[in-house]
């Protein structure tokens, strides 16, 4: 098997995240088909040809390699060392109104060292948010610039996607104290963590399970960590080791901040749409 260095990934994460973008952008507007998933979630053509247009892509350079893409799930050997996960469109519900709020997402998972590579595109703004795993940088018009995290916006992009578990980032947006420091801000899609890296988020806040290895959120927890963000799941331990969920903080004294407001809305009741009560 060849061997291949961090920056050969690297360059190919942003290759793909780049090729998904193109059709993306190529098919926006056009009435699409969908694809039914489960209840509130699908698919459009837009999703399934980006994601054959990068599966093609990584194959052909990495034919050694495992996949996992977001609507054909896992291909190659189940013990493999080296996994591609690929979300070919985060935001689909926006695509499909017109709302250019999207992101394409790769990232290369390595057995013992982690991500090792990976690339968020926003195909409407020709950037693509990417990192070697060292480094965390925004390539625009074929130039880099690295990535400097910032807590100055006070935006909080927090995901409010159902199913609610044991605690909904909802919970925040009545916090006291959530409203005297932060702006809460809901994009529904994960280019949001991307933001954050850039120092256009102060934070992002989500639920669900194990995220660090998701087809959805790898790229952009990458990109965050390198970038020098502090990111924990939310019960304050690194992505790899936490029960779930997700703060990507700019800054230590931003997550703290927001790690204490999520502490104390865990034993707040609450009986709204969806959320437990909690005695």
């Amino acid at each position: 098997m060849p061997t291949t260095s961090p920056a050969d990934d690297a360059r190919l994460a942003l290759t793909a995240a780049q090729s998904g973008a193109a059709v993306v952008r190529e098919l926006y507007g056009a009435p699409l088909a969908r694809v039914e998933k489960s209840a509130g979630d699908f698919a459009t053509e837009a999703d399934l040809a980006a994601e054959r247009t990068m599966l093609d892509l990584l194959r052909a350079a990495r034919p050694e390699d495992a996949v996992t893409g977001e609507e054909s799930g896992a291909t190659g050997a189940a013990g493999t060392r080296r996994r591609w996960l690929v979300d070919p469109l985060c935001g689909t519900l926006n695509y499909t109104v017109r709302n250019m709020l999207v992101g394409v997402n790769v990232a290369l998972r390595e057995t013992g060292s982690g991500i090792t590579a990976a690339a968020t595109a926003d195909p409407f703004h020709d950037e693509v948010f990417w990192t070697d795993g060292t480094r965390a940088l925004l390539r625009r018009n074929g130039s880099d610039t690295v990535l400097r995290p910032s807590p100055d916006s006070r935006l909080v992009d927090l995901n409010l996607d159902p199913p609610f578990p044991a605690f909904p980032p909802a919970r925040l947006l009545t916090a006291p104290g959530f409203a005297a420091r932060f702006r809460p801000r809901v994009v529904s899609t994960s280019l949001a963590l991307a933001w954050v890296a850039a120092g256009r988020r102060a934070a992002y806040v989500t639920d669900g399970g194990d995220l660090h290895e998701s087809v959805h959120f790898a790229a952009g927890i990458a990109l965050c960590e390198a970038a020098g963000c502090t990111v924990t799941g939310l019960d304050g331990l690194p992505p790899v080791a936490s029960a779930g969920g997700l703060v990507a903080a700019a800054d230590a004294r931003t997550h703290a901040v927001l790690m204490r407001l999520i502490e104390e809305q865990r034993h707040v009741p609450s009986s709204g749409p969806g959320l437990p009560r909690t005695e």
